[in-house]
């Protein structure tokens, strides 16, 4: 079956690979352990609203929290805020938890975290819960006309030794 990500990334003749785990708790930790890759390679993608832009999405390592004033300089706004869990799946067709930077039903402006380019390729939601997409994060970047920035705060976890 493939999803919306997917027929993206093959309409663009990028390469990827598909990984599935059972999920049991919504994280990239989970993923990253489930999947057996390094946390940092592990991006979660989240949906927040700006004062000026509206709609927009942060895709960042699961090892790093969003910083809201690094986002809200980056797109223009003087303050952004995380949309309320229930309007996810009516702004971006996708279930909280399964959110790809890929296929959302509006585009939405995309910013990707620049530590992004040091990994060999990305772990990304596919779209539904407990599926990934591992790509090479300059193809992901040129298929969702991602911005790159530095979004994220080190959240205290320890890199992966792996």
């Amino acid at each position: 079956m493939k999803t919306k990500a997917m027929a993206i990334l093959d309409r663009a003749g990028i390469r990827y690979d598909i990984r599935e785990y059972q999920e049991v708790e919504l994280g990239a930790a989970e993923a990253a352990a489930k999947l057996g890759l390094p946390l940092e390679q592990v991006f979660k993608t989240l949906v927040l609203r700006g004062d000026r832009s509206g709609v927009l999405l942060a895709c960042l390592p699961g090892t790093m929290t969003l910083s809201m004033k690094a986002l809200a300089k980056a797109s223009g706004n003087k303050r952004v805020e995380m949309v309320d869990p229930e309007e996810i799946h009516r702004l971006t067709g996708y279930l909280r938890g399964g959110v790809s930077p890929l296929g959302v039903k509006k585009p939405y402006p995309l910013y990707l975290d620049r530590s992004a380019l040091a990994q060999p390729f990305l772990s990304v939601s596919a779209g539904m819960r407990g599926m990934q997409i591992l790509v090479a994060p300059q193809d992901l970047a040129r298929a969702a006309a991602a911005t790159l920035v530095d979004l994220g705060e080190t959240d205290g976890r320890e890199p992966s030794a792996d």
